[in-house]
């Protein structure tokens, strides 16, 4: 299985490409395979698929094309290939092996063309890289703003590749082959000045200087009168090259060619007199004996790949630490920082928790990259976040000073003069620095150096979003270790043959270190050391999260250890708020129940995570939603074990509160339970809901938190809690019947039992038999309704009464029983009229109808269905809606109104769509489809069907 960007947007299988259909399926395609592996929020693949202003049906458009992707992809056995397209909350992720993606392969062979020392090698990999391209970029997509954006990133990045290219050939002396690739391009491109320039600079060294020359008046006549602009420095550069005689690239020094340089080296400006000292003119010599203080620096033999140093002279210098040993994956964040690299003065910002690896990656990206700066490598560990402190910025100056070249003596003793001298002494130079646990933006710019060749890779715990800000810093975030990579970091330690002797063992303990690599490295430090210990037998160990901790911990160097020095520099609310995010018991958290957690408010704690987010102790998944790493959780747990109790009291009665208002909105009047319980803490701000499609939506997305705070309000003997978090869901569940509801309504019934509550067990039984017999398990769901409707006359609940005579009528008419069903369902009316719950009395008409259709006597169903319809205002409940509008119509074809019955069935289906309620529109086309011949009647119920079969 291959996934194409580079050209018409495709899936290509070992039988053929799939058929994905429209223009904008192919858009969504595209959307998720450029941010593979990411989340993709609907709001995003909305501008995607949409340039103007969308439709109001746009999520269920999308969910629809969702479904039909993933139906294309479980077909084709995607699995098999390591692909999934799943549903996150409110997003969509695509997860794919970048080795699928073909803008994922033509980046990384981009990147290792780059790392090459022989320019032969380097064509053949910017050849084959090029090779993969089969057309414009994301074509056959419909391609809104970002997509549009993305497209031209895309082609920007294959006309840099193709300049490389060409550059390449001319230091291989074939300059023929570069004007013929550049003359193409040029052709395609009249206006890219960079690519007229080159294509100059190689027919000139091919020995076609007149048609070097023809090509600058042809482009900067095009210039004048497309864009009335005059040649730019490239295109007026090559020129004066042409017009001076200078010599091509044959008389060029080796080392330009073992660069594949983009452009000819900066001659070194030093008089005879100077001092040379790691490639820095130093205008005073020194004084004798001044360099006796100076640290060692690193000398590394000559190579191909490095510029000709004059045997006086002494090698570049060279600051960096040692590559890491048992270095894995991190592909696509290697690539990543290459293309930070490029430009002009770049500051590449790679950030990330602790332990995730962010020195190791800065070192393995700089050792890679040796021959891009013929100069050197500085590097300086800040200390940002060690107990030792921070280095003065003086200290770290003096020391890149004289490893420069600077004589003791001659540094400045202030800390912004050394400044001014390191950036003056830069200025001409390519050199690597490299700012290790940097805690602000502050300290990094006074480390910055002045030159435009040189780079500067930083890293931190932090967003260090100043410094984005102040100085275009390109972040690279780093996240956590896929499984594959985790376990690959175990053998390079362990050996191949421990791992391969347990791989299922090793698998869960990379698993159980949640992809940290600095847990991954304690944990094999350990197993290292106890040759006679199995992988199996220390992942049973981790796997107690009580003592995981502890076991991550060597000498004081492991996964707390690291996490208290990332605490221990945050403000006292940011730490409060961390502590009591531990006690949470769900998997996401928004600021509503963050407040609820740590008594305060939405906006101090939305500020809190912000600060947490800003140190990589939290996770922004979703605007508004955020996770903790699992170590991370248990760490913050530990910080107030006291408070345990009180914090998931706190957000047991969030979620009550929220549910509340969303099952109000959703269904209005409609809510089954209005006692809170006993000791309820309401929340400082609830959460609004605009309409029922926002509390929908947000039930959805909160479903499993939700059942995780059931769970742990039953493990905290919060019975009375447990209960009213699960019904509270009611909407959704009779929205998604069929989606396995049922061992969440048994949780409920085991707390509504244990806390003896008649009501509580009535309204879940009520809503578990209704479960159980959409579900096909009649026979199960009667006996456990037989019990429901007396529960709730003990406990004083009329209209719990009636909605569970409502399920029993439905399970016994299943089951054949249809005269104490019908009776049932009049009695329910009853109590509802009595009661004058117009929302129950509905549904009580609404089956009534429907037996009394199964009877065979059609006018009293009609009569029913009617009643009902007029007890509810136009903007009732659409699925109650379509239900009903459905037995209209099929009690007029009964009664042989053909015309208005398919009408009817028609509208019944037209509303149920517009809804999303897919169950309702298969109801009703089901019919229609055995009534008429119209074809379009069976396209939709195929779509509906499959949007049902596939629904996340």
């Amino acid at each position: 299985m291959e996934f194409r960007l580079l050209g018409t947007v495709a899936v290509e299988t070992y039988t053929g490409p799939l058929p994905l259909g429209p223009a904008k399926r192919r858009s969504l395609l595209a959307a998720l395979l450029l941010s593979a592996n990411t989340p993709v929020s609907v709001g995003r693949l909305t501008d995607s698929l949409w340039d103007d202003t969308p439709p109001s049906q746009a999520r269920g458009v999308i969910q629809g094309h969702v479904s039909r992707l993933r139906a294309l992809l479980v077909g084709a056995d995607a699995e098999a290939y390591g692909v999934e397209l799943a549903t996150l909350g409110d997003a969509y992720v695509l997860r794919a092996p970048e080795t699928l993606v073909d803008a994922q392969r033509f980046e990384e062979l981009l990147m290792l063309a780059r790392e090459q020392r022989s320019p032969g090698d380097t064509v053949l990999m910017l050849k084959e890289a090029l090779s993969l391209w089969q057309g414009p970029a994301l074509s056959g997509a419909f391609a809104g703003p970002p997509l549009k954006a993305a497209a031209h990133s895309l082609e920007e990045s294959r006309l840099a590749t193709v300049e490389l290219l060409a550059r390449t050939y001319g230091t291989l002396g074939e300059h023929h082959r570069a004007a013929a690739l550049l003359s193409a391009e040029t052709a395609a491109h009249p206006l890219r000045e960079s690519l007229a320039a080159e294509l100059m600079l190689a027919l000139y060294r091919a020995g076609r200087q007149s048609e070097a020359l023809d090509r600058f008046h042809r482009t900067r006549r095009l210039l004048a009168d497309e864009l009335g602009i005059d040649p730019g420095p490239k295109l007026a550069d090559a020129y004066a090259l042409i017009l001076r005689g200078d010599p091509g690239p044959a008389a060029a020094a080796p080392a330009a060619r073992a660069r594949v340089s983009s452009g000819p080296a900066v001659p070194s400006t030093a008089s005879p007199a100077s001092t040379k000292v790691g490639a820095v003119s130093v205008a005073e010599p020194p004084v004798a004996g001044d360099t006796a203080g100076a640290p060692p620096v690193a000398r590394r033999p000559p190579s191909s790949a490095q510029p000709a140093v004059h045997p006086a002279d002494p090698l570049p210098v060279d600051l960096l630490p040692r590559a890491p040993r048992g270095f894995q994956g991190r592909t696509a964040e290697l690539a990543a920082l290459t293309r930070a690299a490029a430009g002009e003065s770049p500051v590449c910002l790679v950030t990330g928790p602790a332990g995730v690896g962010k020195t190791a990656l800065a070192l393995q990206w700089a050792h890679r990259n040796e021959a891009l700066f013929p100069d050197g490598r500085l590097f300086a560990d800040l200390r940002g976040f060690s107990e030792a402190g921070e280095p003065a910025q003086i200290d770290v100056l003096r020391e890149f000073l004289l490893a420069l070249g600077v004589p003791p003596r001659r540094v400045p003793e202030s800390a912004p003069a050394a400044a001014a001298l390191f950036r003056s002494l830069t200025g001409r130079r390519r050199l690597l620095v490299v700012l290790d646990n940097a805690r602000d933006s502050a300290t990094v710019r006074a480390l910055l150096p002045g030159g435009t060749d040189c780079v500067t890779l930083v890293t931190s715990r932090h967003r260090l979003e100043g410094l984005i800000a102040s100085d275009a810093a390109r972040p690279v975030p780093l996240d956590t270790l896929e499984v594959d990579d985790g376990t690959a970091l175990l053998a390079g330690v362990l050996g191949e043959e421990r791992v391969l002797a347990e791989p299922v063992a090793a698998r869960r303990l990379a698993e159980l270190c949640g992809g940290l690599p600095l847990a991954l490295r304690v944990t094999a430090a350990r197993l290292a050391g106890r040759p006679q210990w199995t992988l199996a037998a220390l992942a049973d160990e981790l796997a107690d999260e009580r003592g995981r901790l502890a076991f991550l911990d060597v000498d004081d160097t492991g996964v707390a250890a690291a996490l208290r020095l990332t605490v221990q520099h945050l403000p006292p609310d940011a730490v409060h708020q961390f502590a009591r995010l531990g006690h949470h018991p769900g998997g996401h958290v928004d600021p509503y129940a963050a407040a609820a957690l740590a008594g305060t408010d939405p906006v101090a704690a939305a500020a809190a995570l912000e600060r947490l987010a800003a140190a990589h102790l939290v996770s922004e998944t979703a605007p508004g939603r955020w996770v903790l790493h699992d170590l991370v959780r248990l760490y913050a747990r530990g910080l107030d074990p006291a408070a345990a109790r009180e914090a998931l009291v706190g957000v047991l009665d969030h979620g009550i509160a929220t549910a509340l208002a969303a099952a109000d909105t959703a269904e209005p009047g409609g809510e089954p339970c209005f006692v809170l319980p006993d000791g309820f803490r309401r929340p400082a701000a609830v959460r609004d809901f605009a309409d029922r499609a926002e509390a929908m939506r947000w039930l959805s997305a909160e479903r499993e938190n939700l059942a995780l705070a059931a769970q742990a309000a039953r493990d905290a003997g919060l019975e009375d809690r447990a209960w009213r978090i699960i019904l509270l869901q009611w909407p959704q569940v009779v929205w998604r019947v069929r989606d396995n509801w049922t061992p969440l309504l048994e949780l409920a019934l085991e707390s509504a039992r244990a806390g003896k509550d008649a009501y509580a067990e009535s309204r879940v039984l009520t809503l578990l038999g209704w479960v159980l017999t959409e579900e096909g398990r009649a026979a199960e769901a009667a006996a456990l309704l037989e019990h429901s409707p007396r529960l709730a006359r003990e406990a004083g609940d009329p209209l719990g009464e009636a909605t569970a005579l409502i399920n029993l009528a439905v399970v016994r008419a299943e089951l054949g029983e249809l005269p104490a069903a019908t009776e049932n369902c009049a009695r329910a009316v009853e109590l509802a009229r009595r009661e004058e719950d117009r929302h129950t009395e509905m549904l009580a008409l609404q089956h009534l109808a429907r037996m009394r259709l199964t009877a065979r006597r059609p006018e009293e169903a009609l009569a029913h269905a009617r009643t009902a319809l007029d007890l509810g205002p136009e903007h009732e409940e659409a699925a109650r809606r379509s239900l009903l509008l459905a037995i209209c119509g099929e009690a007029h074809l009964a009664l042989g109104q053909e015309d208005d019955g398919v009408r009817l069935l028609d509208r019944a289906a037209r509303e149920a769509e517009d809804a999303g309620y897919d169950e309702g529109a298969v109801r009703a086309l089901e019919v229609l489809v055995r009534t008429t011949a119209e074809p379009s009647y069976r396209v939709r119920h195929e779509r509906s069907a499959l949007r049902l079969a596939t629904a996340p």
